[in-house]
């Protein structure tokens, strides 16, 4: 027999005890004993809670607005919700982030939530919801269908701009590093076969270049889940919502948030639809794979420290081995790698879901909550680490590299403007047989002076079009 003090609550299914200290209801309680699936509860994700507050003020204000909802209860409703949105009563939201019913275990967590504290705002008891009830009250003029996927829109694009604003930090990053490394002169490659010569900072300003782009990309993708569903209730017919309702939640919520939202212009086909996500998902796909390329990059060119290519160097950050003494590894892009895979993987789970829906109601939100949530935020920290734990302590092999470049078979590419095609094929032949450097046979050939060969082989020389004189 426990001896925690409890209260009883009801519902369709019969009569619970719930913890008397607890702000969540019955419905909660039910949600919480039938979805042990993760052991994660929802509160894991802030901006989703911050959402679903906002969402229930914007309701509370429109209500009132339009003569539903009394003046003392929508108060109550307000204050509490921005307490939550302030981060207060997060540890009473503890339904998991995986459950069924489309969502509707977390809203009737946030009404039931909402509900008790206003309830002790007004001087009642928790549980006394003939003052003030998570349904009648807290959810009017709502439905789950309408509730949740615009609480998954807000919270995603809360995430969405803190991603974008990590991915410009580690851009900047790159772009240092391409001016710290504008003049060392490198071998540039395709198919991990010399090509011709580069700068390092050619190298990587590529990766700050693909970072702005995706930021440009997750800007429009954004732009998508502005569009919201709510008063359409439970399919978007608008049953049990006032005429108005829909148009002034969206401009309350619109204010409340400060993001210009709008309501979709068919809302039976906007409560059935998940493309939005969809596509942000695609696009968090292509940030994830571009990001992954560019570690795959530092760790190829990092690989050694005597065996591989060794141009440059990442900070070491641990001891990588606990059998050979003295190796590190590459273990920040490596952990960055990792989210890419994650990310890629969630894609696939939000596409699935997303096809899953079926006529007029898709549930299978909360897992593409979860994966849109989980790929936003672990994208954020992956960009973040990456910036202060590698990119920004990189440093150049300058003399290896430049080495490289005389050794190169490669750099007799440039030359052929100066020396002809066929003094360009014999040389490359015989420094590839004696295994010397091109610079070394031209010359020893006498082909071109060192003095000319030098000024040749500077980077402003070797790395962008030239205009060149025409031999005779």
């Amino acid at each position: 027999m426990s001896l925690t003090p409890t209260r009883r609550e009801h519902d369709l299914l019969g009569e619970r005890d719930v913890p008397a200290s607890a702000y969540y209801g019955v419905h909660t309680l039910r949600a919480v004993e039938n979805f042990p699936i993760t052991g994660t509860t929802i509160a894991i994700y802030p901006e989703l809670l911050h959402a679903l507050a906002a969402i229930k003020r914007a309701a509370a204000e429109a209500n009132h607005a339009l003569g539903l909802l009394d003046k003392t209860r929508m108060d109550a409703i307000v204050t509490a919700c921005e307490e939550i949105r302030g981060g207060a009563l997060a540890d009473q939201f503890v339904v998991d982030v995986i459950q069924g019913g489309a969502g509707t275990s977390t809203n009737m967590n946030a009404n039931e939530v909402i509900a008790n504290r206003a309830l002790e705002i007004l001087g009642h008891q928790r549980g006394e919801y003939e003052f003030l009830h998570p349904n009648e009250h807290v959810n009017m003029s709502q439905s789950t269908n309408d509730v949740y996927p615009t609480a998954l829109k807000l919270a995603t694009h809360i995430g969405i701009v803190s991603l974008i604003e990590a991915m410009a930090v580690l851009r900047h990053a790159f772009e240092a590093k391409a001016e710290e490394f504008k003049d060392v002169l490198k071998m540039g490659r395709t198919q991990l076969q010399d090509a011709v010569p580069m700068t390092l900072g050619q190298e990587f300003s590529t990766y700050a270049v693909m970072l702005d782009e995706d930021e440009q990309r997750l800007r429009e993708a954004v732009l998508l889940i502005h569009e919201i569903n709510m008063g359409a209730t439970a399919i978007g017919t608008g049953i049990n919502a006032h005429p108005d309702y829909a148009a002034l939640v969206c401009r309350h919520l619109s204010e409340i948030t400060g993001i210009k939202l709008l309501t979709a212009p068919n809302l039976i086909e906007a409560t059935q639809d998940c493309g939005a996500f969809v596509q942000l998902s695609g696009v968090l796909k292509r940030v994830a794979v571009k990001l992954s390329k560019t570690c795959n990059d530092l760790r190829l060119l990092s690989s050694g420290p005597r065996a591989g290519l060794g141009e440059i160097n990442l900070p070491p950050m641990q001891a990588g081995s606990s059998i050979m003494p003295g190796k590190v590894n590459p273990v920040i892009p490596e952990v960055v790698n990792q989210i890419a895979y994650e990310v890629i993987g969630n894609d696939i789970t939000v596409t699935f879901a997303a096809e899953a829906g079926q006529l007029q109601l898709n549930a299978f939100e909360p897992i593409i909550a979860h994966s849109l949530f989980k790929s936003v935020a672990h994208l954020r920290q992956g960009c973040l680490t990456l910036e202060a734990k590698c990119v920004r302590g990189i440093t150049a092999n300058k003399e290896f590299l430049r080495a490289s470049v005389e050794h190169s078979i490669g750099i007799v590419t440039a030359l052929n403007p100066y020396i002809g095609y066929a003094n360009a094929s014999s040389v490359a032949q015989e420094a590839h047989a004696s295994g010397r450097g091109v610079y070394e046979v031209v010359l020893e050939r006498g082909l071109l002076s060192k003095e000319v060969l030098d000024s040749v082989l500077q980077p402003e020389i070797l790395t962008r079009p030239q205009a060149i004189a025409p031999r005779e």
